[in-house]
């Protein structure tokens, strides 16, 4: 029997923590194991008491650590690290996951697929649906045919909350990420890349809650340049990497030009001078010669809204 791991990072989550473990409660047709690892990261509200009394008043496999403040990524990687699943699922602890969840992934595990991919909706605090988000539908897929599919169809490539991911196939290739912002933009596409089985279901089972106040703000510029630094470095990994991986000459360049963007749209964040600083970086790399105009609706229309078309052109 397949056994899943449910892994929640916690970080001042008082208010929505028992509405998503009420999700998983309510999975229907169940017929495989799961167990939920619950990792408070540092909160200073009230969050260790709300899940400490859920905890006394559940039958769920739960098991609960506190640790020091350290992000969302390390957080996620702490849980791995106390899981005996074969399967690892993770929930943002202020969002929840349809009730049917497990039931409809289930099929999939028994297959030994290691990637199963379904969709997102964003929702308001009652529940009431704001927003679904497409993406492209396959099953049986390669990793490969499944990157260059995602690569061009799909806004939340990099979103592990979408994804049902095999234990063995993510502790297998988190090692040099941690430690680094951005660690999704890396470790996904590197996921999906080794992946030699992977689906992407129709189904709209993670529950995106968009709270009144859910906008992120980021007032320290020195982590805004730290995950500039990063995503260079998760740049330069994955040069490293696809020389090593037997992959059409396409993909190659559909990676590069997914990186490269996602780089390019950084910059709008910077002052002046770091962003030239950084556009220097970007030319030393030569990644101004990934930018095609091939299958590209998404990001083009990013790049062309979100940054200032001089230095776009600048670029080139």
């Amino acid at each position: 029997m397949v056994k899943i791991s449910i892994i929640i990072p916690v970080y001042n989550a008082e208010k929505h923590i028992e509405k998503c473990l009420n999700s998983i409660k309510g999975q229907k047709e169940t017929k495989n194991k799961f167990e939920v690892i619950i990792v408070n990261d540092g909160s200073t509200d009230n969050s260790e008491e709300v899940i400490k009394k859920y905890i006394e008043n559940s039958e769920l496999d739960i098991k609960y650590y506190g640790k020091e403040n350290e992000g969302v990524a390390k957080t996620r990687n702490y849980g791995i690290q106390k899981s005996t699943g074969d399967y690892i699922l993770f929930i943002d602890a202020d969002d929840y996951i349809a009730q049917n969840t497990l039931s409809i992934l289930e099929p999939y595990l028994e297959k030994n697929v290691d990637l199963i991919k379904f969709k997102l909706q964003r929702v308001d605090n009652d529940g009431n649906i704001i927003e679904k988000v497409d993406g492209p539908v396959f099953k049986d897929s390669t990793g490969e045919e499944a990157f260059n599919r995602l690569y061009c169809e799909d806004i939340l490539l990099d979103s592990p909350c979408v994804y049902l991911i095999k234990k063995d196939l993510f502790t297998q290739n988190n090692l040099e990420f941690q430690g680094t912002y951005h660690e999704d933009f890396g470790l996904m596409p590197t996921l999906i890349l080794s992946a030699k089985r992977m689906v992407s279901l129709p189904d709209y089972l993670y529950q995106y809650v968009q709270a009144g106040n859910s906008i992120t703000r980021n007032d320290d510029y020195g982590k805004t340049i730290k995950k500039m630094e990063d995503c260079l470095f998760h740049y330069d990994r994955m040069l490293k990497l696809i020389d090593n991986m037997k992959l059409r000459k396409e993909t190659k360049e559909n990676i590069k030009i997914y990186y490269t963007n996602a780089i390019i749209l950084k910059l709008q964040e910077l002052n002046k001078e770091d962003r030239n600083r950084y556009i220097k970086e970007i030319k030393k790399r030569k990644m101004q010669n990934n930018i095609k105009a091939r299958g590209l609706k998404q990001t083009i229309k990013k790049i062309i809204l979100k940054i200032n078309i001089n230095l776009y052109l600048k670029m080139r």
